[in-house]
This record gives structure tokens, C-alpha cells and sequence, in this order.
């Protein structure tokens, strides 16, 4: 079986009651991930790989979303300010083409249109060094990417 793309509503129809998501802020240089927890309210960072072969990233994604027991990912697409696709945002689907393939996990993309600048500024607000913003920067915008989707489940999950 191979991964499926769905769209965020698609998705929460086929979502169990409780499960972990994973969110991913796919770079070309790093893949910086986040967790939620089993209840899907919080987004929390986990960690950031440094790129390298695709195998080697598809073998420790694979490896982490078996050791949390991932029920689907949520993938931010690095759409440009119009809504437009451009390169990064082609890169990002490629990528997830090339993991869909290869494991069979649902994922959806999610907007991530300023979710860097937004990690960065509330960074320099806490007065956080260069070093500590650089090293932390991948995995806090797949938290800030993937909050966003879990809100979004929440929202659809709730009566009008």
C-alpha cells in the first residue's frame, strides 16, 4: 500500500478517535518535525534531520512515526504570498510523492505561507541567541504548521 494525499477534511473523516499527527516543514536542508498528542490538541517540536538521501530521511521518518504510532502527517506546502506553487512548494509535493511511495501513511498538506517568520520573530522576542534560533527554527515551524491543522480538526469536529 502507499502513502495517500487528502485534503484536511478528507482527512479528519478518516482520522480515529485518538492518534498522534506528525507535522513536517520540509526543507533542502533539513526536515523539521512536530508531534501532537494523542488527543490531537497540541502541536509540540520534536526534532529537526538534516537532510541527505531521501532514503536515509524516508528511513527515520519511517522509523519515528512507527515509534509514535502516527495515524496521519500534516505537511506544510511553502505556498508564495499570491497562493501560487513555486519551486519549494513542487520540491515539498516530489518529496511527499517519493514517501508516499514508500510507506503507507495519509497525509495532507497544510498552508505554511510566513510560518518561519513567525517562529523566527516570536524567537527574537524571547531574546533567543542566533545559534538557538537556527537550531530550533525547522522543528518549532512544523509545531506552528501543525497547531494550525489541529485547529482546523478541532473546528471541523465541532457542531456548527
Amino acid at each position: 500500500m502507499t502513502g495517500e494525499k487528502m485534503t484536511i477534511e478528507e482527512l479528519a473523516a478518516l482520522l480515529p478517535a485518538k492518534g498522534r499527527l506528525m507535522g513536517l516543514d520540509v526543507g533542502t536542508k533539513t526536515i523539521g518535525l512536530a508531534l501532537s498528542d494523542v488527543e490531537r490538541r497540541l502541536a509540540s517540536p520534536l526534532e529537526t534531520i538534516r537532510r541527505g538521501k531521501f532514503t536515509a530521511d524516508a528511513e527515520r521518518l519511517d522509523a519515528l512515526a512507527t515509534q509514535f504510532d502516527i495515524a496521519a502527517l500534516i505537511v506544510g506546502l511553502p505556498l508564495n504570498m499570491d497562493g501560487s506553487e513555486g519551486p519549494r512548494a513542487q520540491a515539498t509535493r516530489a518529496f511527499m510523492r517519493n514517501l508516499g511511495a514508500r510507506f503507507a501513511l495519509r497525509y495532507a498538506f497544510w498552508d505554511e505561507r510566513l510560518s518561519t517568520a513567525a517562529v523566527t520573530r516570536e524567537l527574537l522576542a524571547q531574546d533567543a541567541s542566533r545559534a538557538k534560533r537556527a537550531a530550533v527554527v525547522d522543528r518549532m515551524a512544523a509545531a506552528y504548521i501543525l497547531q494550525g491543522a489541529l485547529d482546523r480538526l478541532r473546528r471541523l469536529a465541532s457542531p456548527a
